[in-house]
């Protein structure tokens, strides 16, 4: 999906705290990294990079925050895509332990990010997993304790069937978790931030500057675009599920690009005092996952539905609202004000694809839903590699992405298949 800017019918966009145009990139310019793409892992790199007196300079096809970074349903969750039981699986225990403690560090990182720089976004703490199907009150409990005994972690609590009907105002879920180091936020209005922090430590951004290719020359790294080129000796390929040809083929085989969609409702007066009481978010357990939350003037937020095809449903509002009203029936009446999609990266095991690709350039996307924490912190990490401390993405760079199967003629009717079985699966 082709990202042409800010969705007029966002109510994030419809919220923000404008952010002036910025110039498109004319004619040649250098710098000591070059940045493509201006969402989370982007500007969190510049921000790193210009804090500690690199030049740098951002691509940004569209509008800064016009991608997945500005549309996403603002959910703070912890810990990794992947829980830890499945990394200590995957990557052994002592790396298990240190991705926890990333995101950990990535989850301080963001809100020493809002403070530092006065980024007016909204944050509200709390996140609450609901459970679709029964009988899954042991699982949940043997979680919480695993997490507090193995990893020191005691934010999660059981929520029982009655108390979690009794907060969300709906009695479709059997209980489920509550993560108090969770929550959610304006995402939209977190970007914005993140690029003027950036701006005014020195990075230079340039929108509607679309990165056509970028080769090797004469010792340095020359990035393209339709008017102009960056010279520089770095390069930071981010975009997530708008990465095109510019990361290559091992980037396209791991990273697949899906939709998903959200709706704002008009403001619920009273209503609003009856749905999610303790103003956490929520996400529920199926594999299309539902998620909500309420916006500071009383409206419900509310994310469903996905397809796996370029393009958006042709009557989107409804697409989502039949997503809402199994949930929240009695909402049948409420107007939905606005309706947006976006295009996010997934991966095969859901964990986020960061390699270096060439001597000098590296990518991070594959986020699969999981950037709002991570994908500011990981951009640090990859500003740390451009300045020679590799730690951080030599350990990311250990986590499982194998490519999709059927390679590139049957990859994605192979891989929509498969999502559309799991997706039907939340339906039996």
């Amino acid at each position: 999906m082709l990202n042409s800017g800010h969705p007029s019918t966002s109510w994030y966009a419809a919220t923000a705290h404008d952010l002036p145009p910025l110039p498109a990139l004319d004619g040649e310019v250098t710098a000591d990294v070059c940045v493509v793409g201006a969402g989370y892992t982007g500007l969190g790199a510049a921000l790193e990079l210009a804090s500690r007196g690199a030049p740098v300079v951002v691509l940004e096809a569209a509008q800064v925050g016009s991608g997945a970074s500005g549309r996403n349903g603002g959910q703070v969750h912890m810990g990794q895509r992947n829980d830890q039981a499945w990394l200590e699986k995957s990557v052994g225990r002592d790396d298990a332990m240190a991705l926890w403690k990333m995101s950990l560090d990535a989850r301080s990182h963001l809100a020493a990010t809002i403070a530092e720089h006065a980024i007016a976004c909204d944050f509200v703490p709390g996140m609450i997993h609901a459970r679709h199907r029964p009988d899954g009150e042991g699982e949940d409990l043997d979680h919480i304790e695993f997490m507090a005994a193995r990893y020191g972690y005691h934010e999660l609590e059981p929520i029982d069937e009655e108390a979690l009907a009794d907060d969300l105002g709906t009695g479709v879920y059997h209980g489920g978790v509550r993560d108090n180091g969770g929550g959610h936020l304006h995402p939209l209005n977190l970007t914005l931030g993140l690029a003027r922090a950036a701006m005014a430590r020195g990075a230079i951004i340039h929108e509607r500057s679309r990165a056509r290719s970028w080769r090797r020359e004469g010792g340095r790294i020359v990035v393209e675009t339709a008017a102009g080129r960056v010279l520089c000796d770095q390069l930071i390929l981010t975009g997530d599920g708008y990465l095109d040809e510019l990361a290559g083929g091992q980037a396209r085989a791991r990273v697949m690009p899906i939709n998903n969609f959200i709706l704002a409702t008009e403001p619920l007066g009273d209503r609003a005092e009856t749905i999610i009481r303790s103003n956490a978010a929520v996400a529920d357990s199926r594999f299309v996952v539902n998620y909500f939350r309420k916006t500071p003037d009383g409206r419900l937020l509310f994310g469903g539905g996905e397809n796996y095809r370029p393009g958006f449903p042709p009557d989107l509002p409804n697409f989502v609202r039949r997503h809402m009203l199994k949930i929240y029936p009695d909402l049948a009446e409420v107007k939905v004000t606005h309706a947006w999609g976006g295009t996010l990266g997934i991966t095969v095991h859901r964990s986020p694809y960061v390699r270096e690709l060439a001597p000098g350039v590296r990518v991070a996307a594959g986020y699969s839903g999981q950037g709002v924490m991570l994908a500011p912190w990981f951009g640090k990490l990859l500003a740390d590699a451009a300045l020679g401390e590799t730690a951080g993405v030599d350990l990311l760079s250990r986590l499982p992405t194998p490519p999709f199967p059927g390679g590139r003629l049957l990859r994605w009717p192979l891989t929509v298949a498969g999502l559309s079985w799991y997706a039907l699966r939340d339906r039996l």
